[in-house]
């Protein structure tokens, strides 16, 4: 039995880190199995279907990371990042739920 090439440009490095997928009326702690600069692959809590666009809030890092969901296979996504912000601090309005989310989720 062979397996699939890896299709990816870049390198993975295993994470392990906690985070929680944000999006309109959701909010999902996972675990960060692997990420590379341009995606992450998450493991979820739960299968669920995702939207096309998420945050995940690093809570190790402290950042959002705004992303796509660029595959998904039962409880584990592949994310592609689109941009990322600190959470630490003063964010713009636009991040108000990440943060407080970041803080429900015992961020500091």
């Amino acid at each position: 039995m062979s397996q699939s090439p890896d299709r990816r440009f870049e390198a993975r490095a295993p994470a392990g880190g906690r985070g929680v997928v944000l999006a309109p009326g959701l909010e999902l702690p996972c675990r960060i199995v692997d990420a590379s600069a341009s995606g992450l692959r998450v493991r979820l809590d739960r299968k669920l279907a995702l939207p096309p666009a998420v945050q995940l809030i690093d809570l190790a890092q402290g950042v959002v990371i705004e992303a796509e969901v660029a595959w998904s296979k039962g409880q584990e996504a592949g994310l592609k990042r689109r941009g990322q912000a600190s959470l630490r601090g003063l964010v713009p309005s636009r991040l108000a739920a990440a943060r407080a989310a970041f803080l429900r989720a015992g961020g500091r």
